[in-house]
């Protein structure tokens, strides 16, 4: 072969290996070999984008030449854009990605700016912006901020902004409750003050059209798209009747009661004043829950000594006080969408909830208390002492307070709807009322598909006493949070409200894999060493402190005064630290002997794999051509 020949085949094997590496990331075929499926939309991504009415625009904003940026970020948005690409694919030209780089001082990073993109700063004062924008006609939508934190949801917030940037009108939010959320004008003929609305019926209203429904009311708005039932208290049977109903026709409901309302016993030391029937401080769904298979007990509270809030009393000493919970990050369902992100949380004398033996339900716990904690009577709590509620908590397990419930429910109304009270006078019933009774349409005894339910044991988390801290700023009223009892309220309703094909989507693995194999073999070497290298340790220490001590005797000008034989002592301490620390190195050295064996074999595997296959395809080839 000449040398011309030789150069146009190395050309040639170059061109090739370019055309393969560009055929492998432009060809739409991709095989998932992660345990959780990861790198592959979910059946409900799909169906969502097959129902996108039209075109929509996904703009990635990625610093990629910002310099100092974490090599974790790099390659989340490596992940990110791959991601995109496959809802490029799957939309069938309905989805459109475009990716920006949003250089300093360029259009581009005023664009980015102007979508809502939030820069980022990296160690030593410099940013970077990592957001994603949808657009869909004249409707935008945006994601902030890409953070790799969220990997394990990121499929189901790039669903969701896809799916919200096409929606064109608030959804409707039913509310019933007996709690004055959005405030109330009261009556001053009676004493009774008005009171101002709560910050989570404010954040509820930026988002949904709230529609109030009266306890006395016989049915449901019929174009509401989730409903909200917080503290109820006197429902009529036919409005509860409607609420089975709107639940088994496959309609979202978030449900809160409470054993004990702080909000009502302080209404009821104001009626005490004004010689006032007391309110009842608690609030069931006797029926409906009974009849769904879901337990909960409004006689009871919960106590939790372990994450016990900390209350001053009247002498204003401190004590904690378990049946206030203070829940830190542990406690909330770090794989469910509602409490994923949350890190705190407080809850005022709740309940708990659990399922029925010999439902088929799904019971999902979103907000557990610790497993120090047990149950106290409400009635308890009227005159006990705070220390002395805290004596009454017999540990007996962790108690949830927040659940997602999901499933076939049973109908609370197997026999169908409940039957108006009839007139004191029968001869004044109405025929026709009666016929119209008999041609109503079948109900249903149950859920058509999967129905969802939150229900949370305590209503209180929602008042601002217990949520937000106000102040004044600039002589306007202001208010911050101090936990995430907003951000609960919102997400549970937010992810109620979302499509069918949203709920669809659950929260995958991260793309960072652990080492478990080398964990485990760290964790058995330890356990094996662990005894004689702590008593090893503490032969060493004792040869030590000897030493130090005999060091220590000195006389004037720093010299020694010490006997032949001590200084022989110190010499054999020395000599006994050494070879005792050079025992303490091998049994270091034996905690890693497997692992980095494997690491051994693993490159070997890695370094000869790919020429060892290569050699095994050519001797099969040259084989066959041969034969």
């Amino acid at each position: 072969m000449t040398k011309g020949s030789k150069t146009i085949a190395a050309l040639l094997l170059l061109v090739g290996l370019v055309l393969v590496n560009y055929l492998a990331t432009s060809v739409p075929l991709r095989y998932d070999a992660t345990s959780e499926k990861i790198y592959t939309l979910s059946p409900g991504t799909r169906a969502l984008l097959s129902k996108i009415s039209e075109p929509t625009t996904l703009e990635l904003y990625f610093s990629r030449s910002a310099s100092g940026q974490y090599v974790e970020y790099k390659n989340y948005a490596e992940r990110v854009q791959e991601m995109l690409r496959q809802y490029e694919r799957a939309s069938g030209g309905k989805v459109r990605l475009s990716v920006v780089d949003p250089e300093p001082d360029t259009p581009e990073e005023e664009k980015a700016t102007a979508a809502g993109i939030q820069p980022q700063t990296i160690p030593g004062g410099s940013q970077f912006y990592f957001g994603l924008v949808a657009t869909q006609a004249d409707q935008q939508k945006v994601i902030a901020a890409l953070n790799p934190q969220r990997e394990q949801f990121l499929e189901y917030d790039v669903s969701e902004l896809v799916y919200g940037v096409g929606q064109t009108d608030r959804k409707k939010l039913g509310l019933i409750t007996s709690l004055p959320l959005q405030g109330s004008p009261g009556m001053p003929m009676m004493g009774q003050q008005g009171t101002e609305g709560q910050y989570v019926a404010g954040e509820w209203e930026q988002t949904y059209q709230i529609v109030p429904v009266q306890a006395s009311a016989t049915e449901l708005p019929a174009d509401l798209d989730v409903l909200a039932i917080v503290h109820p208290q006197n429902l009529s049977p036919r409005l509860q009747f409607a609420i089975d109903q709107f639940l088994l026709g496959g309609k979202p409901v978030f449900l809160a009661v409470d054993p004990s309302s702080a909000f009502f016993k302080r209404q009821g030391g104001q009626e005490a004043m004004f010689g006032g029937p007391q309110p009842n401080v608690s609030s069931d769904l006797p029926v409906l829950l009974g009849g769904w298979g879901i337990a909960y007990d409004p006689q009871k509270v919960v106590g939790d000594l372990e994450n016990a809030e900390e209350v001053e009393l009247r002498d204003q000493s401190r004590i904690r006080y378990p049946v206030w919970i203070n829940l830190a990050q542990d406690s909330f369902n770090a794989k469910s969408l509602p409490t994923a992100q949350l890190a705190s949380a407080l809850f005022i004398e709740a309940g708990s909830l659990s399922l029925k033996p010999g439902t088929s339900l799904t019971f999902t716990p979103l907000v557990e208390t610790s497993a120090k904690s047990g149950d106290v009577p409400v009635v308890a709590l009227q005159f006990a002492q705070p220390d002395e509620v805290a004596r009454q908590v017999k540990p007996a397990g962790k108690r949830t307070i927040a659940a997602l419930v999901t499933g076939k429910f049973r109908s609370a109304f197997p026999g169908g709807a409940p039957r108006e009270p009839e007139p004191a006078d029968k001869k004044d019933a109405k025929p026709a009322a009666k016929a119209e009774e008999k041609a109503a349409a079948p109900s249903l005894v149950e859920s058509r598909t999967s129905s969802i339910l939150i229900a949370v044991a305590d209503t209180d988390w929602l008042f601002d006493d217990y949520s937000v801290r106000k102040f004044n700023f600039m002589g306007q009223a202001a208010a911050e949070p101090f936990n995430d009892n907003l951000a609960l309220a919102a997400n549970s309703l937010d992810f109620l409200a979302g499509s069918r094909d949203l709920i669809s989507i659950r929260g995958k693995g991260n793309s960072l894999r652990p080492f478990t194999v080398v964990r485990a073999m760290e964790a058995d070497a330890a356990e094996k060493y662990k005894e004689k290298l702590a008593a090893l340790e503490a032969r060493i220490n004792d040869v030590q402190a000897k030493l130090a001590d005999l060091q220590a005797k000195k006389g004037e000008g720093g010299k020694l005064i010490a006997s032949p034989e001590a200084t022989r002592a110190i010499e054999d301490f020395q000599k006994q630290s050494s070879v005792m620390r050079g025992e303490r190195r091998a049994i270091r050295r034996s905690l890693r002997e497997g692992i980095d064996a494997l690491e051994n074999r693993l490159l070997v595997a890695n370094l000869l794999g790919t020429p060892l296959l290569v050699c095994v395809f050519g001797l099969w080839y040259y084989l066959r051509r041969r034969a």
